[in-house]
């Protein structure tokens, strides 16, 4: 079964059609620019565009970078704030004229690679999948099972005086031209205050710097084992995917 995944995210909307039995990806990536403003028509209007570009008619799993409860977005730390409350399920849904469901980008790829990905051997125990990008991302798992909406970007940095996203994300390491023992230093540190507060068994390394895990994971030292992703800056498509099936059957 094929079904349309879009992953939202700061700075692009990118979808792909998915075999959820597989978590194989059909076919070409689709990418436009997240638009700005990132307002609810805004984004909108680019989703429709994604599946029109497929000629698309299912089901749709889209995710975005917030808190998601029961499709409504409860947070807006990098696009813009028109989505804090925003109905974004219903949003979606009426500008496509296709069942829509959408869940946080981090959940969508920590589900996938859970499935799919790093996370297939780690059933068991406590799994933090973190994706560095224009901001940072967070699933955990606990025997497989997924506690939604951690949002651990956003724990303030002891010490630092900001939160981690501002401190270690793949946009910092970019605007600071960071090289990578010295953006490594400091998601080290991030590391160590995950481990400290949750004392998880594996962190899954996410987002765009996975396809670099070799340049910085030798000065990452924690305790827990440290992996990257294995379906790259596709797992949140996946996720999206798998999700919007997962609705289909309970509905």
């Amino acid at each position: 079964m094929q079904i349309l995944g879009i992953d939202i995210g700061g700075s692009g909307i990118k979808g792909r059609l998915v075999d959820v039995e597989s978590g194989e990806l059909i076919g070409e990536r689709h990418r436009i620019e997240t638009p700005k403003p990132s307002t609810p028509a805004a984004v909108a209007e680019v989703v429709v565009k994604i599946v029109r570009h497929f000629n698309y008619r299912g089901p749709v799993g889209v995710t975005f970078p917030a808190i998601v409860q029961h499709g409504v977005t409860l947070s807006a730390a990098n696009v813009d704030p028109g989505w804090i409350g925003a109905p974004a399920q219903q949003i979606f849904t009426e500008a496509t004229g296709l069942p829509v469901y959408v869940l946080n980008d981090a959940d969508a790829a920590g589900v996938a690679e859970m499935t799919f990905g790093a996370g297939r051997e780690f059933q068991q125990g406590i799994v933090i999948l973190l994706t560095f990008g224009t901001g940072i991302g967070s699933a955990i798992f606990h025997d497989g099972k997924l506690l939604p909406n951690t949002e651990f970007g956003h724990v303030p940095m002891p010490l630092k005086g900001m939160d981690a996203e501002h401190y270690c994300s793949d946009k910092v390491r970019k605007e600071l031209d960071l090289k990578w023992p010295a953006w490594a230093k400091r998601v080290d540190a991030y590391l160590k205050l995950m481990e400290l507060l949750f004392s998880p068994d594996v962190f899954i390394i996410g987002g765009g710097v996975s396809k670099k895990f070799d340049k910085f994971a030798p000065y990452l030292q924690r305790r827990a084992r440290i992996v990257p992703a294995q379906l790259l800056n596709d797992a949140g498509i996946v996720g999206a995917a798998m999700m919007a099936r997962q609705q289909l059957v309970l509905h």
